[in-house]
C-alpha cells in the first residue's frame, strides 16, 4: 500500500467486509503495528464513521451496528463507462492486475444500488471485447516504479537491451506509457541520445528511480508520439512501401497506422522502420490491396520466404 490514506480506506473496507477484527488481525492485514491501527481508527472517527472499540489485551474493532456508507451515485451512462473500463482491463489479461480488477468490481457492486448493480453485471455477462492480450514479458510489474517517476517527474536509470544489442545503461526522463498490440512502451527524453525515444518495457532489465527532477512537456501524448515514430527504434531498418490504394481504404484496413501514409501519384507511401522484416512481410501480406516494396531488399526476401511457406502449405 502506498500511504496512510490508502491504508485508512483499506481498514474501512476490512471492517465493512468482516464485521469485527482484532487489532492484531488489522495490523497484519495492513502491514503496520497496532499503535498505527489505533491512529487509523481515530482518523475514521474524525471523518464521522462510528467505530466500536472493545477493550482488552488485544481489543477489537467493528462499525456501529446498522452503519453503511451511502450508495455510490452513478448514472446509467457512468455505470456503463466504469463497467466497460473494467472489462477492457480484464480482457488485456495482464497477470499483475487481474486480482485488482476483480477486487474493484466487487467493491463497486457492493455499494451500488440494486438497479445499477444489475446493469454492471449485465455488461460483464453479455458484452465481449476482442482486445489484444499482453505478450509474454508484458507484466505490469514495471508499471509501478515508472508511474511513480512520471507522477513525481523524477528521472530514472534503466538498463535497456535494444534488438540484437548488448544492454546499455540510460538516464531517461519518462513522459508517458502506452499499451499497444500486446506490449507496453515508455516514451521519454533519453540523455544518452539527447532526444525523445520510445522503449519497450519487456526489454528493460533494471529500473532505478532517481532524485533528479524534470519538467514534463505540457500536453505530451504517448500515443501520438508513438504513431509519429512507429517502428522508429534505433538500430532498425528503414522501410518504404508504396501502397496501391486510397486513404479511406487504407484507414479501414490499417487503423491508426494509416495516419503515417503520404499521398503519391500512384498510391500512398508508407515510411517506417522495423526490427523484423519477416513480421512486417506477414503484416503486409494481409493487406487487401497491392503494394510495391521500395526498400529494404531484405523485406522483399522476407516476403518471398513467407509466400513460399504459404504455397507449401496450400500444396499439402
Amino acid at each position: 500500500m502506498s500511504g496512510p490514506t490508502i491504508r485508512v480506506l483499506s481498514l474501512l473496507e476490512l471492517l465493512q467486509s468482516h464485521g469485527r477484527l482484532s487489532g492484531t488481525e488489522l495490523a497484519a492485514r495492513l502491514g503496520v503495528d497496532k499503535r498505527t491501527v489505533r491512529r487509523y481508527i481515530q482518523a475514521l472517527e474524525q471523518l464521522g464513521i462510528p467505530v466500536t472499540t472493545e477493550q482488552g489485551c488485544d481489543g477489537g474493532y467493528m462499525l456501529v451496528a446498522g452503519f453503511k456508507l451511502p450508495p455510490m451515485m452513478f448514472t446509467n451512462d457512468e455505470t456503463l463507462a466504469l463497467s466497460l473500463g473494467l472489462l477492457a482491463a480484464k480482457n488485456l489479461q495482464l497477470a499483475d492486475t487481474q486480482a485488482a480488477v476483480s477486487s474493484v468490481q466487487a467493491k463497486l457492486e457492493r455499494v451500488m444500488p440494486a438497479k445499477l448493480k444489475s446493469r454492471a453485471r449485465a455488461v460483464a455477462d453479455t458484452i465481449k471485447l476482442m482486445l489484444p492480450s499482453a505478450e509474454a514479458g508484458a507484466s505490469g510489474q514495471q508499471l509501478g516504479p515508472l508511474l511513480d517517476a512520471i507522477e513525481q517527474q523524477r528521472s530514472v536509470n534503466i538498463r535497456y537491451a535494444s534488438y540484437q544489442q548488448a544492454p546499455v545503461d540510460r538516464h531517461v526522463d519518462p513522459y508517458g506509457l502506452l499499451f499497444r498490440s500486446g506490449r507496453w512502451y515508455m516514451s521519454g527524453y533519453c540523455h544518452l541520445r539527447n532526444e525523445l525515444r520510445t522503449f519497450r518495457l519487456d526489454r528493460l532489465q533494471h529500473i532505478e528511480l532517481l532524485q533528479q527532477s524534470f519538467n514534463r512537456p505540457a500536453q505530451f501524448d504517448s500515443a501520438e508520439h508513438f504513431t509519429q515514430s512507429l517502428y522508429g527504434i534505433p538500430g532498425n531498418l528503414d522501410v518504404q512501401v508504396l501502397l496501391h490504394t486510397d486513404k479511406p481504404t487504407a484507414a479501414q484496413a490499417m487503423g491508426e497506422t494509416a495516419s503515417m501514409l503520404k499521398p503519391q501519384a500512384d498510391g500512398l507511401l508508407l515510411s517506417t522502420r522495423t526490427d523484423s522484416c519477416y513480421c512486417l512481410a506477414q503484416w503486409l501480406s494481409q493487406l487487401p490491396f497491392d503494394f510495391s516494396i521500395i526498400e529494404p531488399p531484405a523485406l522483399k526476401q522476407a516476403l518471398k520466404q513467407h509466400a513460399a511457406r504459404l504455397m507449401a502449405l496450400a500444396e499439402r
